[in-house]
């Protein structure tokens, strides 16, 4: 994240820090699965669960940004820090991504780090992956292609996924990370590890997902309409 910050400053963005989120992830994980010296099955499997995941958002969020100018958030925070802007930047965006990075991973790197066996509920937490991976990937490559299209700007993506869900990709996110925990579930520091899907439950909902997204679009009508019958997180039918 230090990298990251310093490659903000000269390319004048502090999204960057979206791009360096992903790969944060994998370094830790294959640190971890290296510095334990056991290749253990249920471990590797986890590791390439994360590379996966890792590799993807990142080439997604670096393809989506490409181009174009930095994204609102980052850009009302800067405004809003004024003079402090860049050490506020480092403090409160790469060293606070770097903390929940380190929050969020418990549980993968716990595992990866100290083992502790294979988990019966192994298979069942694959496939929750598997379910949210899907709806990440998924939900993300609609809203690319909606946006890439001119005829749909300042428009609401009512189709898809996003008929089932406001927030699709957030709801893959999380269930991603349950799947990871449960995979590791019955380990030595798998009730530690549970910080991890906890935390990125509590941000996606609370803080820095739904919140701030549906924020920008307080006060469009369309979007109102379809807040109201769209479930904001678990996908589910339709309302009226």
């Amino acid at each position: 994240m230090n990298l990251f910050f310093l490659l903000s400053i000269k390319l004048k963005r502090n999204d960057i820090a979206d791009s360096a989120w992903g790969m944060g992830f994998i370094v830790l994980a294959i640190f971890n699965l290296f510095m334990s010296g056991d290749f253990q099955r249920t471990k590797i499997i986890i590791t390439i669960l994360i590379f996966l995941w890792g590799l993807r958002l990142t080439g997604y969020i670096t393809l989506r940004n490409w181009g174009k100018s930095e994204d609102f958030r980052y850009k009302e925070w800067k405004e809003k820090w004024g003079k402090n802007a860049i050490l506020k930047s480092y403090i409160n965006v790469f060293l606070v991504q770097g903390f929940f990075m380190f929050l969020i991973s418990l549980a993968p790197n716990l595992y990866n780090r100290f083992g502790g066996g294979v988990s019966f509920y192994g298979f069942i937490g694959l496939i929750i992956w598997v379910i949210g991976f899907y709806f990440e990937t998924v939900g993300d490559l609609e809203m690319y292609f909606f946006k890439k299209d001119p005829k749909n700007k300042g428009g609401i993506l009512k189709s898809g996924l996003w008929k089932y869900s406001r927030h699709p990709n957030y709801f893959g996110e999380i269930t991603m990370w349950w799947g990871v925990w449960i995979l590791t579930f019955g380990s030595t520091y798998y009730l530690l590890g549970l910080v991890g899907p906890l935390t990125i439950t509590y941000l996606l909902v609370k803080v820095s997902g739904v919140p701030l997204l549906e924020k920008k679009y307080e006060g469009n009508k369309e979007f109102e309409n379809y807040k109201k019958k769209t479930s904001a997180l678990i996908p589910w039918f339709p309302r009226g």
